[in-house]
């Protein structure tokens, strides 16, 4: 699937520039002066909303409904998304959260490499995309199985189903996730089948880490509680993050240890995933 995100843009051709005139000077003589101003403003506004809902919908499934009421909740978001999805929350997340668990990232000690090139270009709020720089499907089979062979390895411990969060795509689950509050119940990570991306929760050291290396960037939602009595509860925690899609074997390798950290921040135990 090939995710595009069209500018806005207008084109007049002859007949239509000559509309446009005769429309404004006739309503220079013969319309109220405010109806015409807000004419003028209105006619650009309409069509610069109807390229932007049109771009969401490019976008794909996701956990936002496909529907104009879906549209006017992200567009009301978007007004207190996160402006800087590079820079880490706050160290004191971990203590102000119900999430008090682990008290430690795991991924600093680990010497992550640098993410070589440059970023992906990512677009949306929800869903979330990233427009480029897409994984072969071989690589990301890789991925799913060996997040399968490890729910199939620990029944116990670990699941796969359907993300909650996303309501389509792969996800694993912890069963026993160290606070009822994990966001998901208990959703380690979501892979979207359209761009091979994938939505995880970490521990604000271990988002630090990732942010600095290349590998992933901040939900633009996950702003966390209030900031201000008017601004709304965000959906999402601020630990939420996108993980770039892995190119090739050796990002598959970096990515399964981002995967490994998001688990010790859902359940607070190490575990090794092995993508062959």
């Amino acid at each position: 699937m090939v995710i595009r995100q069209d500018p806005f843009s207008m084109t007049l051709d002859a007949n239509a520039l000559l509309a446009g005139s005769l429309f404004l000077l006739m309503g220079m003589h013969f319309v109220p002066r405010l109806l015409l101003e807000s004419c003028i403003l209105a006619v650009p506004l309409l069509f610069l909303i109807r390229n932007d809902y049109q771009n969401f919908l490019r976008l794909g499934p996701g956990g936002t409904p496909p529907t104009l009421a879906g549209y006017a909740r992200l567009a009301w978001f978007r007004l207190f998304a996160l402006r800087d999805p590079f820079s880490p929350p706050p160290r004191r997340v971990a203590a102000t959260t119900t999430i008090s668990r682990p008290a430690a990232g795991v991924l600093t000690p680990q010497n992550l490499p640098y993410r070589s090139g440059p970023r992906p270009t990512v677009a949306g709020l929800a869903p979330q995309r990233q427009l480029n720089q897409h994984g072969s499907p071989t690589t990301i089979a890789s991925l799913r199985a060996a997040l399968t062979r490890l729910a199939k390895l620990h029944p116990s411990r670990f699941g796969t189903a359907t993300s909650c969060i996303e309501k389509h795509g792969f996800a694993l689950f912890a069963r026993h996730p160290v606070s009822e509050h994990v966001c998901g119940n208990g959703e380690v990570c979501h892979i979207h089948s359209s761009d091979r991306s994938m939505h995880m929760n970490l521990h604000p050291d271990d988002i630090a880490e990732v942010l600095a290396k290349g590998w992933a960037e901040r939900h633009p939602l996950a702003f966390g509680a209030h900031r201000k009595w008017w601004e709304p509860r965000s959906p999402l925690p601020e630990t939420f993050v996108l993980v770039y899609s892995p190119r090739d074997e050796s990002d598959l390798r970096v990515v399964c240890k981002i995967i490994e950290a998001a688990i010790w921040y859902t359940v607070e135990e190490r575990v090794d995933i092995d993508a062959e």
